[in-house]
């Protein structure tokens, strides 16, 4: 069955006065969070764009991907701290430095930049094109 949009606006009404405060707090914050972020969503777009960041040796890159992906071949440079353990290593991240993540084809890099954005660092910025575009783009590949 589909519902009218006057019986929706009646749900959605319904549901924000039964939900519990905590809540509707977190869903403020994200939604904050979500509408503040800008054109080009924290992003280095070129494999020059990074090199360029790289220069600068305050530059932190992580690499977000499974340790097993890391030790195949990894950026240069880069550290690996695998997305689903972000948070418990939160002490490996300088919030005072410039900080790039990249994974192997940008999901999961977006997903640790939101991540750590909501945690409050606003020095973190994402590489798209990932290890796939610096690969493809025939750059120097480290191995463990």
């Amino acid at each position: 069955m589909a519902a009218t949009l006057a019986e929706t606006g009646a749900i959605s009404q319904g549901r924000m006065q039964t939900l519990p405060e905590e809540t509707l707090n977190l869903e403020l914050g994200v939604d904050r969070f979500l509408t503040s972020i800008p054109a080009g969503y924290y992003t280095i777009a070129s494999v020059e764009g990074l090199k360029s960041l790289l220069e600068n040796p305050q530059t932190l890159l992580i690499d977000v991907r499974e340790s097993s992906e890391y030790r195949l071949g990894h950026i240069p440079k880069a550290i690996n701290i695998p997305l689903r353990t972000l948070t418990h290593n939160l002490d490996k991240i300088v919030r005072d430095r410039p900080v790039v993540l990249y994974c192997s084809s940008g999901y999961r890099s977006a997903m640790g930049v939101m991540t750590l954005h909501l945690l409050d660092y606003e020095n973190v910025q994402g590489f798209p094109p990932s290890f796939a575009g610096w690969k493809a783009a025939g750059e120097a590949i480290a191995r463990l």
